[in-house]
C-alpha cells in the first residue's frame, strides 16, 4: 500500500467526519466539505483518527490520493487556505463591490469576475486580491482565474501574478 495512504488523518477537537456508502462529509467550524468515495479505498473511523486502507484489487494511487485529498479537507474546515495575488502594472488596480471583483488590468474596459459561493476575495491594497476559503481546490481555482486574465508577461513583468512569484523576463531587442 502507499506510504501516504499508512498515515492516520488527525482529527482535531471540533472536527467531525461521517462515511456514508458514496461519500464522506467532514464538518468543521469554518465549513461542511463532502467528497465522493474513490474505488478500491475504504475510509474507516477509528480512535478520532481517519484511516484509508486499499480494498482487494484496488488500485494503490486511489489509496495514496484519497489520504491526501481528506487531510486537506480537514485542513479546510480547521483552517482553511489563502492564496495572494499582486498586481504589477501601472493603473492596475483591484476593487471588491459586493460579490464581485473589478479588476482594471490596462484594457479598454474593466474586468468583472463574479466570486463564486465558498470563496471570499478581499482588496488589503489596490494591488493585492487575497483569496480565502475551505476547500483548497477551489481557492487555486479562483486564484488561477483570475491570474489568466492578465498573466504576467516576460518582457516588463506586467500582469497578475502570485505573491512571491518569479517571472523570469527576457531581453528586450537590441537595435
Amino acid at each position: 500500500m502507499s506510504r501516504v495512504a499508512r498515515k492516520p488523518i488527525i482529527l482535531p477537537k471540533g472536527v467531525e467526519c461521517t462515511v456514508g456508502r458514496d461519500e464522506i462529509t467532514i464538518r468543521g467550524p469554518k465549513a461542511t466539505l463532502t467528497m465522493h468515495t474513490l474505488p478500491g479505498v475504504k475510509v474507516s473511523i477509528a480512535d478520532g483518527n481517519v484511516l484509508c486502507e486499499m480494498v482487494a484489487n484496488g488500485e494503490v494511487k486511489f489509496a495514496g490520493t484519497t489520504r491526501a485529498l481528506l487531510a486537506n479537507m480537514v485542513k479546510g474546515v480547521t483552517e482553511g487556505f489563502e492564496r495572494k495575488l499582486s498586481l504589477v502594472g501601472v493603473g492596475y488596480r483591484a476593487s471588491i463591490q459586493g460579490k464581485d471583483l473589478n479588476l482594471s488590468l490596462g484594457f479598454s474596459h474593466p474586468v468583472v469576475y463574479r466570486v463564486p459561493d465558498g470563496v471570499s476575495i478581499e482588496t488589503p491594497a489596490v494591488t493585492e486580491i487575497l483569496i480565502k476559503g475551505a476547500d483548497k481546490q477551489l481557492v487555486g481555482e479562483v486564484a488561477a482565474k483570475i491570474r489568466a486574465f492578465r498573466p504576467p508577461e516576460p518582457y516588463k513583468g506586467k500582469g497578475v501574478r502570485y505573491t512571491g512569484e518569479k517571472v523570469i523576463r527576457k531581453e528586450a531587442k537590441k537595435a
